[in-house]
């Protein structure tokens, strides 16, 4: 996957909807799904919900999102073996993190930052993103006819 990066302006375009979509999955207030809201910490998500979430998701902007994409994409080109050693994500792959975890606070990155703990991280913004970048990834490989 290539680093295509995502304007304010795209992610603005799917907020609307994408809040809606988490706060149907949350069962909690529409105005509670703030950009910067971590799912599990400040919306109680659960492991069970990402699935949930990914699903309406998919369902919502027809788009398909493979299961393991947001970590895939967030170790980049590094390995497993670079990027987390039993368990624990390394100097390296915490800096990838940050890097692909833009939207995220820099104090959310605690130390050691087990791998287990990574979706802790995942805010609503996250999620658009990865909306946005399947969106454009399916727009790439199906170009409309002239």
């Amino acid at each position: 996957m290539t680093n295509t990066s995502t304007t304010k302006d795209e992610i603005m375009a799917i907020f609307p909807k994408v809040a809606e979509t988490m706060a149907d999955a949350l069962g909690c207030d529409v105005e509670k799904v703030k950009l910067d809201a971590s799912l599990i910490d400040d919306l109680g998500a659960e492991s069970i919900d990402f699935l949930d979430i990914v699903f309406r998701l998919e369902r919502a902007f027809k788009v398909k999102i493979p299961r393991g994409k947001i970590l895939e994409e967030a170790r980049g080109n590094l390995s497993e073996s670079e990027f987390d050693k039993g368990g624990v994500v390394s100097e390296a792959g915490v800096e990838r993190l940050k890097s692909f975890l833009s939207e995220v606070p820099p104090e959310r990155f605690k130390s050691p930052l087990a791998v287990a703990d990574i979706p802790r991280l995942f805010t609503v913004e996250t999620f658009c993103k990865m909306v946005v970048r399947q969106q454009k990834a399916a727009a790439a490989s199906n170009p409309k006819p002239a």
